[in-house]
């Protein structure tokens, strides 16, 4: 039976989005405190990959994971679900409003619901927890008055849903991946998204010529972010997630030119895209050759594609 860590404890989101996606029935669903500690798991070994939130459509990016696919020894991305989020505010048994003095709740789910928290709760005050759900436990303990957390952990912790739907925007996604030690990466499907991290020389022009590379092949860029590198001032890693798969020539031939041109390039995976099953654009464009021409260069890049598209990061 295969292990899977996802962001705990019980009845989280996190637990949520990775009892969604295909092939995890019969797993063994392994909590950790935290995303960091999800990541060290599948590293370690202690279970074969591992479920964490990524991106929310409120807040963007969640920084620690970002930071987390960047460290050695390498992880990949290899499947991704997309989660609406329903917050609520659990209290316990008899509870009411005028008596909330504490709300303790995951920092991404107290940016979500700020507006509704300053308006209903003005007084009380608002303290971080490492997930909605060990918030939910930390009620249950008597730590906190009251959680911000999903109407599922009530049940899982013996509290009331004080008030339900307290989302700022109420249509908010968060988008949680699967990471796992590198292999071959799943078949293209024609709906697929490759992520990726890259770092260039602090030149004008070089972010430019970076995002040329996938525009003149016809790749759509979904996302991309900044995080600093930690022990360089003023250098930092871009993060970028793509439509296509590593598979297809044109995205094998865009990141074989950013090897040729980046300082280093991270691969991070190919993978089905959740959502809509419309193919994307450039899936089938003949690959373009577009940046540096030394003859070494271009071995050294399609060696290292090669390489991606077997399974190995080294």
């Amino acid at each position: 039976m295969s292990r899977l860590a996802f962001l705990g404890p019980r009845a989280t989101f996190t637990e949520q989005a990775l009892r969604s996606m295909p092939g995890v029935a019969g797993a063994e669903l392994v909590p950790c405190a935290g995303s960091p500690a999800v990541l060290a798991a599948v590293r370690d070994g202690t279970a074969e990959a591992g479920c964490v939130p990524i991106e929310n459509s409120v807040e963007g990016a969640v920084p620690a994971v970002l930071d987390g696919l960047i460290a050695d020894p390498p992880l990949v991305i290899v499947r991704e679900a997309l989660l609406p989020v329903r917050f609520a505010v659990l209290v316990r048994a008899g509870t009411t409003a005028e008596e909330v003095r504490t709300v303790a709740s995951h920092p991404h789910a107290i940016a979500q619901t700020r507006g509704w928290l300053a308006a209903h709760l003005p007084d009380a005050t608002v303290v971080s927890s490492t997930s909605t759900a060990e918030a939910a436990a930390q009620v249950a303990r008597g730590e906190f008055d009251a959680a911000v957390s999903a109407p599922l952990a009530a049940g899982q912790h013996g509290l009331t849903i004080l008030v339900d739907d307290i989302a700022d925007n109420p249509g908010a996604v968060t988008r949680f991946a699967l990471v796992a030690p590198p292999g071959p990466p799943p078949e293209p499907t024609g709906h697929d998204r490759t992520s990726l991290a890259a770092t260039t020389e602090n030149r004008p022009g070089a972010l430019l010529g970076l995002l040329t590379e996938l525009a003149v092949r016809g790749i759509d860029l979904t996302r991309i972010e900044s995080r600093p590198i930690k022990d360089r001032h003023a250098e930092y890693w871009f993060h970028l997630d793509c439509t296509g798969h590593v598979a297809e020539p044109a995205m094998g031939e865009a990141l074989a030119a950013l090897h040729r041109r980046c300082d280093r390039v991270r691969f991070l995976g190919s993978y089905p895209r959740a959502g809509n099953g419309a193919s994307h654009p450039g899936s089938d464009t003949p690959p373009l050759l577009v940046g540096g021409s030394d003859v070494e260069q271009f071995a050294t890049a399609q060696e290292w594609l090669a390489g991606l598209r077997a399974g190995s990061l080294a």
